[in-house]
């Protein structure tokens, strides 16, 4: 009887296997190529550019030809004496949309879905859908029309009721509840849409024989609907924690602008390096900071994957 060296023939199979699957998925694979470009273009070419927080930079030297600075560029901001409150109002605001803008999105889609009429579900979505697409720049000057103090839509109704205006960009507390609601009202609408194609993709047998079996709506979603959306909801946030320390730095800016009234409150880290680079240019400081922001956020993911792990190994991200 003949033998088969098993360390020849394994190699041999792997391979064989491996051109096969990739054969017989190469529709998927020509999909994808766009996808793998764009990250290979912009996120994995440009991981180089890092070395400019370690140097000073130097416009005719370049990159690797500035001198070498260690790690003096990150003293800019941990000098300033604001580290640690612009890293928690970046870190609150975003644990705000990520934990408001999935709970909104999730309702959305369940209310979306329990909608009869297809001719009222599909203009619904699309009106919120549509403030997504809205420039920043125009959204600022939309709550500037509503809320300033002289000709603002706001006040000009509560002076008509006789009541005193009310001074929004004199004073920075109400405007971290302010931004959180542009965002919401902004975001929401889109966010939907992945949790409704989740919801649209559960077994409608099995929504079918719940209905018979004499569940009301309450339990159809508690018991059917929000176990299905688990997992999507989960990779949604592992996703959105490793951008926790990035600031959405066009809704701040368009909203607050160069306001110091309205700094405390709401200041995050990419309005500081904003400001304190743009008279100087200074490109280092910022990838200083562009780095500290990406290492946390990294640490982030991984921390929160590893508790996922443990907790449901099927729904965490490797």
């Amino acid at each position: 009887m003949t033998t088969i060296n098993p360390k020849v023939a394994a190699p041999y199979s792997a391979k064989g296997s491996l051109k096969k699957k990739l054969w017989n998925s190469k529709t998927l694979i020509l999909m994808c190529i766009p996808a793998i470009l764009y990250f290979i273009a912009f996120s994995y070419m440009p991981l180089p550019g890092i070395y400019v927080a370690f140097v000073n930079y130097n416009y005719r030297k370049g990159i690797f030809g500035s001198p070498f600075v260690g790690l003096k560029n990150f003293e800019f901001v941990a000098n300033s004496g604001k580290l640690w409150s612009l890293t928690k109002n970046t870190i609150l605001f975003n644990l705000a949309f990520i934990v408001l803008d999935n709970l909104l999105a999730v309702v959305v889609a369940i209310l979306l879905k329990e909608i009869q009429s297809k001719a009222f579900r599909k203009v619904s979505q699309t009106m919120m859908f549509l403030p997504y697409f809205i420039s920043q720049v125009l959204v600022g000057l939309l709550v500037y029309s509503l809320l300033n103090s002289d000709t603002g839509y706001l006040n000009v109704v509560r002076t008509a009721m006789g009541l005193e205006p009310l001074k929004l960009y004199k004073t920075g507390d109400p405007w971290p509840f302010i931004i959180v609601l542009v965002h919401l009202w902004q975001k929401t609408g889109y966010n939907s849409v992945v949790y409704f194609a989740a919801i649209m993709g559960i077994d409608q047998a099995i929504i079918e024989a719940s209905m018979i079996d004499g569940a009301n709506a309450w339990q159809k979603i508690r018991y059917i609907i929000l176990p299905s959306l688990k997992p999507t909801i989960v990779i949604l946030l592992l996703f959105a924690l490793g951008g926790i320390v990035k600031g959405d730095f066009g809704l701040f800016w368009n909203l607050v602008g160069r306001n110091p009234i309205l700094y405390q409150p709401v200041d995050i880290i990419e309005m500081f390096v904003y400001r304190a680079t743009i008279s100087d240019f200074n490109f280092s400081t910022a990838s200083a900071v562009g780095l500290y922001q990406s290492l946390i956020g990294f640490v982030m993911v991984l921390s929160v994957n590893a508790i996922v792990k443990k907790i449901e190994p099927d729904y965490s991200l490797f």
